[in-house]
Formats: structure tokens, C-alpha cells, sequence
């Protein structure tokens, strides 16, 4: 019974020893990617034919634990015959969401090649078309476009979760480690460095400047791009006791109000930036003071400011009455045009459409979103295999599924947005540490998703000294989220960004 017992434990030890051995070859085992696809294009940009590499593929990122963990798609853009790259900026770009693949910035703004839209950025007829992009970054910096995992062609490797990818630290860590790996493997460490983000992808950037300059990369950037900023969601976010998204939305309800000509002739004939001007005064002075008495306020003076803010949004007075004096978004996209049976757009409030009804309070859709999705989903996915010969079958994901998003901004806790994220204190601390930092934010009057006030509001929070007066730098575009669709802001854009990238890269 005993020599039984004896050979039933020696089998056991030995299959114990056999997994062991096992899971640490698994562990061992090289991922296996698919070949990076490189092909060689020509670009005008400006007076400059511009020769470049074009590559696509993915980069096997590794966990906080240093374990292989996702596979990040990207799509660099190199110019040809450079001599020196630690002269070469090279800038990272994506968007937001959370949950956007980076197609917008991509096919809109930077690449060589861009969606073909009418001049004022309005979709044309499918099946759409592509041109070259004369606006491009690339005559000033290289360009590696990146889309975080859950979005595009990215994914968790088999076995891994999901969750552990999708929220604020996690987003980081991942994008973060791939951006320390392309700049190892493409040996880009001397390089003059850039994040450019959209949206939440600036929340992404303004979280990587701490991140990436940390104890563990020290990697310093020179400049930071901001398309579209949210840094605070207090500033957006239309919560209950929240008074400050009335204050911060009004210039941009003027803005769209005006666009559509909505506004008294007196001050329809003004110009944009002079009468905003006005209306910035106005918010940030007798309309903040009066929401913050509350139910304090003389009947006089509410009477004063339900005129004002009337005569400022093209709104009656009877509705923003009954709305005691704070009209939420959802509620003005609905409301500025519903006599005509139209809603305005989210993202670009020069945009409409028509829902099933005008009499309700929410828009069924957003009409700026659904008039360029179907172009860039289109375009893109001919794009990428056509002309980057990069194939993939599985769907390019424009939004990716990642919620719930963890919102905590502390690795390894999980919480939702009720806790109000709050990245701005990171950015100012990075500048602080980090003097040659520059930042850049661009800003889009009839963009109704990050309205250009509150980017304002948010850097007026930041370095309460005015230290960072000199390094924080402002663009200012007549369209929308996207403010590079439409073809006068993409050059305005261009412009004040390649200004923007040889002054911070030292040139």
C-alpha cells in the first residue's frame, strides 16, 4: 500500500513539474505578428514634392507586469533621405471617445492622403473618394497614428481580458508603452517629441505627459497638440448643482445661433469674434453671478438676464424662462431650429438633419457625426488594404466597444464617472518639471461637444501665477469638432501647427 502511495506522488511531482515547464514555455513563446507593410508614396505639400514610407501594422505591447498583453495597429509616415533624425520631429496622434479609432485625424487632418469633402467639409456622394492631402504635417514632422487597443484593427492577445485596457490609468499604460516601443525599435529616442490628441484623446495626452515623463520612461515631449480640449469633464458634463457647463456653452450657442442667422439683425451683422467677445464677457461675469444666487435672484435682474441670454441664443424668452435660465445642449440642438423641423449638430453645429418629430426634447442622432461616418469608414477600409497593402479581416473598428470605461485615476481601482476625471493637474505638473513643454490647443466655435470656452476656462485653472503664459498657445477655427474638415480651417490649422512644432522643437 505504501510503495502504491509512493509511485501515485512520483507521477503527481512529475506532472506538476511537466505544467510548470509547459506554462513557462507558453510564457516564453515569441507572439506572433503579422509583417509590417511598407510602401513608398510621393506627396505635394505646399511648394515641396515630399518622398515617404508608409508603414502599417501592429506592435505587441506588454502589460504593467511586463507580460505580452495586446497588439496595437498603427500607421507611420516617415520622410524619405532624412540624415539626421534627432532634427526630424516625430509627432503620435490619435483621437478620443473613449473608444474612437484615430480614422478622423488620420484621414482628415494628417496623413498624406485625405477624405475627399466639399470645401466647408460637407460629405459628397458614396462611394466618396480620396486625395492628396496638401495640408499635411509631413513636410514637419514624421507621423505615427495610433489606435488604442478595442479600436481599429487593435485587440487584447487570446486570454486576456478587455477590461484591463479600458479606463483612464489603463489607456495610458498601454499607449504609453507603445510609444516607448516604437521609439526603441525605430530608434527615435533623440528625436524632438509630440502628442497630438482629439477630444478624449486629449485627456490621453495631458495623462501621457505625466506618464511618459515618469520615474519609469523619463521621456520628456516638446509639445503637446490639443484638438478640441477636455480636461475637465466638469466643464461638459450637465450634472445636477453643476452650474458651470451654462456659463462655458453660451459663446457657443451665440456662435451657432449666428451661423444660422437666428440672431437679431443687430447683432446678426456683427462680426463672430467681436461679438463673442461680448457674450464671453457677459457669461463669465452677470450670467455666472446671477446662476450662482440661485433662487436668491431679484426678480429684476432675472428678468435682465432672460432677456440677455434670449438676445444671445436666438432662444425665447418664454423657453429659457421655463428652463430657469439654464438650457442644457441636448435641449439647444433641439430647440434653435425646431420651427424649421431641424436639429443642429453635436460636433459641428453647422450641420443639420430632422428627426421623426420636432416636438420632442433630445435629438434622435447626431447629424455631424452620421454626415462624414459612412465616408471615413468607407474610404479607410479601401485605403488601408488598396494602397498600404495592409491586410486584416477582421472589422476595423471606427468605435470600439470598451465599456464600462474604469474612469478612477488610480491604477488598479475601478469606479464610474460619478467621481469627476481631472487631468489638467498632471499637464501642469508635467510643465512644471518639464520647462521646454509646449502646448498648443485648437479650438472650433460651432463644436458643441468641447466647446472652446471651457478649453479656456480649463487653462485660466492652470498656473495660477501665469507661469505657463508663454507656453500655452490658442487656435481659434469657424467649424466644429473637427474643425479640419473644412478646408479653410485645415489650412489656418496647418499653419499655426507647423509654426507651432519648429518653434517647440527648437527650430
Amino acid at each position: 500500500m505504501e510503495k502504491r502511495n509512493f509511485f501515485v506522488f512520483i507521477i503527481a511531482m512529475l506532472l506538476f513539474f511537466y505544467s510548470v515547464t509547459s506554462a513557462q514555455e507558453s510564457d516564453n513563446k515569441p507572439i506572433e505578428e503579422q509583417a509590417l507593410s511598407k510602401t513608398h508614396h510621393t506627396v505635394k505639400i505646399g511648394d515641396q514634392n515630399i518622398s515617404y514610407t508608409a508603414t502599417a501594422g501592429e506592435l505587441t505591447v506588454n502589460k504593467p507586469d511586463e507580460k505580452p498583453g495586446a497588439q496595437i495597429f498603427f500607421t507611420a509616415y516617415t520622410r524619405d533621405n532624412v540624415k539626421d533624425l534627432s532634427q526630424r520631429p516625430i509627432t503620435f496622434a490619435y483621437n478620443g471617445g473613449p473608444g474612437s479609432s484615430s480614422v478622423w485625424l488620420h484621414m482628415g487632418c494628417l496623413g498624406p492622403r485625405r477624405i475627399r469633402m466639399t470645401e466647408e467639409g460637407f460629405s459628397v456622394k458614396p462611394p466618396f473618394g480620396l486625395e492628396d492631402n496638401e495640408y499635411s504635417l509631413l513636410d514637419v514632422t514624421d507621423l505615427v497614428i495610433i489606435d488604442p487597443v478595442s479600436t481599429g484593427y487593435s485587440r487584447p492577445l487570446p486570454g486576456e481580458k478587455k477590461s484591463q485596457f479600458h479606463g483612464v490609468q489603463e489607456d495610458l499604460a498601454s499607449v504609453g508603452e507603445f510609444i516607448r516601443l516604437y521609439i526603441t525599435q525605430f530608434e527615435r529616442w533623440s528625436s524632438p517629441k509630440f502628442l497630438m490628441g482629439e477630444s478624449y484623446g486629449t485627456f490621453r495626452s495631458a495623462g501621457l505627459s505625466g506618464f511618459l515623463q515618469g520615474r519609469q520612461y523619463g521621456m520628456y515631449l516638446n509639445g503637446i497638440i490639443l484638438v478640441s480640449s477636455v480636461l475637465d469633464f466638469s466643464t461638459i458634463g450637465f450634472s445636477k448643482g453643476n452650474n458651470t457647463p451654462y456659463v462655458l456653452f453660451l459663446p457657443h450657442y451665440t456662435a451657432t445661433a449666428w451661423y444660422h442667422k437666428k440672431l437679431s439683425p443687430e447683432l446678426q451683422n456683427r462680426d463672430l469674434t467681436e461679438l463673442l467677445d461680448e457674450v464671453e464677457n457677459f457669461a463669465l461675469n452677470d450670467y455666472s453671478v446671477a446662476l450662482l444666487k440661485g433662487n436668491r435672484l431679484p426678480e429684476p435682474e432675472k428678468t435682465d438676464i432672460v432677456k440677455k441670454l434670449a438676445l444671445y441664443t436666438g432662444l425665447s424668452e418664454e423657453y429659457i424662462s421655463q428652463s430657469n435660465l439654464r438650457v442644457r445642449h441636448d435641449r439647444f440642438v433641439k430647440e434653435l431650429l425646431r420651427n424649421e423641423f431641424k436639429t443642429v449638430g453635436r460636433l459641428d453645429s453647422r450641420f443639420t438633419g430632422r428627426d421623426e418629430d420636432a416636438a420632442g426634447e433630445n435629438y434622435e442622432f447626431d447629424p455631424s457625426s452620421a454626415a462624414i461616418m459612412g465616408a471615413f469608414s468607407t474610404m479607410f477600409n479601401h485605403y488601408v488594404r488598396e494602397e498600404l497593402n495592409f491586410h486584416k479581416e477582421i472589422p476595423y473598428n471606427i468605435y470600439g466597444n470598451v465599456y464600462p470605461w474604469n474612469f478612477s485615476q488610480t491604477l488598479g481601482t475601478r469606479r464610474n464617472i460619478e467621481a469627476v476625471p481631472y487631468m489638467a493637474e498632471t499637464l501642469r505638473k508635467a510643465m512644471s518639471e518639464n520647462e521646454n513643454l509646449q502646448v498648443f490647443a485648437a479650438n472650433g466655435y460651432y463644436d458643441g461637444a468641447t466647446p472652446y470656452f471651457g478649453t479656456e476656462y480649463t487653462f485660466s485653472q492652470i498656473g495660477l501665477n501665469d507661469e505657463f503664459k508663454d507656453r500655452v498657445h490658442m487656435g481659434y477655427y469657424e467649424a466644429g469638432h473637427m474643425m479640419y474638415i473644412r478646408k479653410p480651417s485645415l489650412a489656418k490649422l496647418k499653419k499655426d501647427l507647423a509654426e507651432f512644432i519648429r518653434s517647440a522643437s527648437g527650430k
